[in-house]
């Protein structure tokens, strides 16, 4: 189900642009302006920005962090105390870039999306699908407390693989932990992934991200958190206590390796409209894992992971998904709920140890 609202009587959501630079001004104009669902006003710093957030709220907020006579990550601060708005932040893909886009989201923005490196004409078709997915997901985000445009076709992840339909039951084989999320999840996989002990079993991450910032989010995962954390690489293997997050702009796939598991990075086609895709890893984790997999979809909008997930419970995997009251926003966990894919539905904080003592209970059944 799309569930994007798309009806020409919604009210129209207000996007301000806050850019130094024209030609991102005017490429965010193009783009936005053509979806009949946001309407779309511009400001050339912060300051003027902040005038105009006091003349008529917008519903988003897409701000660069370089900027003059006030910087992204301040503007960003201003906002959070005095009149608190979804902001996305609009970033070089460069690593410096990453890490202040990183900073922007523990103090509140939402999302982080990659700055257009050439005029509109050059911006490709697949990232102005995922700039539009991205404001429009804000703009439903739920903001944590602090002290008519062309519709792109869902493509499933038949794109890429097949659905293997022979169950794979548990047995001598490594156990995995998946993990999907969107909107908020950067936050909820920090909360997820700092109580997870050195033995933990291997646990793979498709996070919606642009590439690079993928890069940067799992370093500064791995020096915050006990587990060894990084970005995925093909033909990794899997190994007890670490975490791989999905390289952004490819699709992140397990595959069997001998008795264990090892990770397949390929690219392809928007899955779900997203590349890397929740739905392509949970599918090739039922494929290879069968009922020796944990899968959990974490917040965010749309329904990326659904499908997955109830592909994953078919092969006999043990899912979960986070609550309503603790997810930003709770679009993929309900499209999971409701396509019947879930067996349990817990808050945050109750996610890792209920993961933990689940696989746990994988080993056991099979010593």
């Amino acid at each position: 189900m799309d569930t994007q609202d798309r009806s020409p009587h919604s009210e129209k959501r207000r996007v301000l642009v806050v850019d130094d630079s024209a030609m991102v001004r005017q490429a965010m104009l193009a783009i936005l302006g053509r979806d009949p669902r946001f309407t779309v006003s511009i400001a050339a710093d912060a300051l003027i920005a902040l005038r105009k957030i006091g003349q008529e709220r917008p519903h988003v907020v897409i701000t660069d962090l370089e900027m003059p006579r006030m910087d992204g990550l301040t503007f960003l601060k201003t906002i959070m105390r005095e009149c608190p708005i979804p902001v996305v932040v609009c970033s070089a893909l460069a690593t410096r870039g990453a890490e202040q886009a990183l900073r922007a989201l523990e103090e509140g923005a939402v999302a982080i999306i990659a700055k257009p490196k050439l005029g509109v004409r050059d911006f490709l078709q697949d990232s102005a699908v995922m700039l539009l997915d991205t404001v429009w997901n804000a703009a439903q985000a739920k903001l944590r407390p602090r002290v008519s445009a062309r519709v792109t076709p869902r493509i499933n992840a038949d794109a890429i693989l097949p659905v293997v339909r022979k169950s794979h039951k548990a047995g001598p084989f490594q156990k995995i932990i998946a993990v999907g999320a969107s909107t908020g999840g950067t936050e909820a996989l920090r909360d997820f992934l700092s109580v997870m002990p050195v033995d933990c079993p291997p646990i793979v991450i498709v996070q919606h991200m642009p590439e690079v910032f993928t890069r940067a989010f799992a370093e500064r995962l791995d020096r915050e958190c006990t587990i060894r954390i990084a970005e995925a690489r093909d033909g990794e293997r899997l190994q007890s206590g670490q975490a791989l997050i999905a390289p952004g702009n490819l699709h992140t796939l397990i595959e069997r390796s001998g008795t264990g598991l090892a990770v397949k990075v390929v690219e392809g086609p928007l899955i779900s409209r997203h590349r890397p895709s929740v739905d392509a890893l949970f599918r090739s984790v039922a494929n290879s894992a069968g009922a020796n997999a944990v899968g959990v979809i974490m917040t965010g909008m749309g329904n990326d992971g659904a499908q997955g997930l109830w592909e994953m419970k078919q092969a006999g995997a043990v899912t979960i998904a986070q609550d309503k009251a603790t997810c930003v926003v709770f679009g993929m966990p309900q499209e999971a709920i409701i396509k019947g894919a879930v067996d349990f539905v817990l808050p945050l904080d109750q996610i890792a140890p209920r993961a933990l003592e689940l696989a746990l209970s994988l080993e056991k059944a099979h010593l």
